[in-house]
């Protein structure tokens, strides 16, 4: 499933991020790697989202978040 398609408050975990290589690059500066858990935060399902990971929230737009593949983990 894709990032985008997630739930508010749930948390997954990145399998892969296929979008072209220089916003690869800037997202995996600022910390969302494969194999990161990320946090939905809100997901409004219209446009961007907001997200935390790594101790820092980001809008992520429509666009980046239908590129991020993830999974959803459980957290207890």
């Amino acid at each position: 499933m894709t990032l985008k398609q997630g739930k508010n408050n749930q948390t997954y975990q990145v399998l892969s991020i296929d979008i072209e290589v220089k916003l690869e690059r800037r997202l995996e500066a600022l910390g969302l790697t494969q194999g990161t858990h990320i946090t939905i935060l809100n997901n409004d399902k219209k446009g961007s989202l907001t997200a935390k990971f790594r101790g820092t929230r980001f809008a992520l737009g429509k666009r980046i978040a239908d590129h991020i593949e993830v999974k959803e983990v459980s957290l207890s």
